[in-house]
């Protein structure tokens, strides 16, 4: 079982489509002074005088574009709300490209987008339009504000951290991609907004050492990706791993969730942290530790399998871009 599992994620394309970032991140120069975090977090943080913005983009899977335009639209505002959200920010506005020259696409796209927009409580405010290209993209940029005394960066786990998980369990796997557990179309907006804002009050209470939202790789991959940029390791508990009933682990760690994150603690107050996801609707367990060696491994009682030595391997690539300097 845990080979298969190992196996499963290490090939699976949620996680290997993320490979091409760390050689391409090193073409770019470095940044001002500004510029605190940028690469390899889910957000960059930009200080702008005695403010905090934090900044993020994405591009959503050709595969799901093919799959479900509407869902497609939708997504873009999940996962942006969620990169923001991630780092402990409160989401402003967003701007998007829309490349389709086909109308009845581009109309589902800006359906899903809305739907998402009023979930979500976030505006799009501009973007372009490709209306001649020979493909179908939707891609998103997002600003927020933050508190630069309580961000939640990606890269600042610790060795002997708690990692815990805090994600909603209450949904079904979306009928036009298999690889989406959604969880938010059915939900009303109070109830998405007080889970987003799950991160900010850990951030605010300084319960956490690093943090990340739950993204394509899924669960586990996510985890990776976090502990990899760290420059550490992680062990993973399967049997500790939060799932729906009715779906298998294999399917399970690989899914993107509608609302979840993956976050490391000291433990002194992991369970802390567990009550404020549990008090924002939230599922949440400590799953496995952040270790100083420099593998992803799960393990079953007695059982371990590494999935990813970073000596050798890598998800991103990116390891210990600490941000400049941490105002806490």
């Amino acid at each position: 079982m845990l080979k298969r599992l190992a196996s499963e994620l290490r090939n699976f394309p949620g996680v290997t489509r993320k490979n091409p970032i760390g050689p391409l991140v090193e073409k770019f120069a470095d940044h001002p002074e500004n510029v605190i975090a940028s690469f390899g977090e889910d957000a960059a943080v930009i200080e702008v005088g005695d403010e905090g913005l934090v900044f993020a983009a994405d591009g959503i899977w050709d595969k799901l574009m093919r799959a479900d335009p509407f869902w497609a639209g939708y997504c873009s505002v999940l996962v942006n709300t969620h990169d923001i959200a991630a780092m402990g920010g409160t989401p402003l506005a967003m701007v998007s490209i829309c490349s389709t020259s086909n109308e009845g696409i581009c109309n589902r796209l800006v359906e899903g987008i809305n739907t998402g927009m009023d979930k979500l409580n976030v505006p799009m405010v501009g973007g372009h339009t490709n209306p001649d290209c020979e493909y179908n993209a939707i891609d998103v940029a997002i600003m927020g504000t933050i508190d630069l005394d309580h961000v939640i960066y990606s890269t600042t786990a610790n060795p002997g951290d708690d990692i815990v998980v805090g994600i909603d369990l209450e949904g079904r796997v979306h009928p036009s991609f298999q690889y989406n557990y959604d969880t938010t179309t059915m939900k009303d907006k109070e109830i998405l907004l007080k889970q987003l804002g799950s991160m900010e009050k850990l951030a605010q209470q300084n319960l956490v050492t690093a943090g990340k939202d739950i993204s394509n790789p899924g669960m586990v991959g996510t985890a990776g990706m976090m502990i990899e940029t760290c420059n550490q390791g992680a062990e993973i508990d399967i049997n500790s791993i939060p799932k729906p009933k009715n779906i298998d682990m294999i399917d399970w760690i690989k899914m993107y969730p509608g609302m979840g994150f993956v976050v490391t603690t000291p433990p002194e107050k992991t369970e802390k942290a567990i009550e404020v996801f549990e008090k924002s609707n939230l599922t949440s367990k400590k799953i496995g530790k952040v270790r100083d060696h420099r593998k992803l491994i799960i393990k079953d009682r007695d059982k371990k399998e590494t999935i990813f030595n970073f000596e050798k391997d890598k998800i991103t690539g990116i390891s210990c871009r600490k941000p400049k300097k941490q105002h806490r």
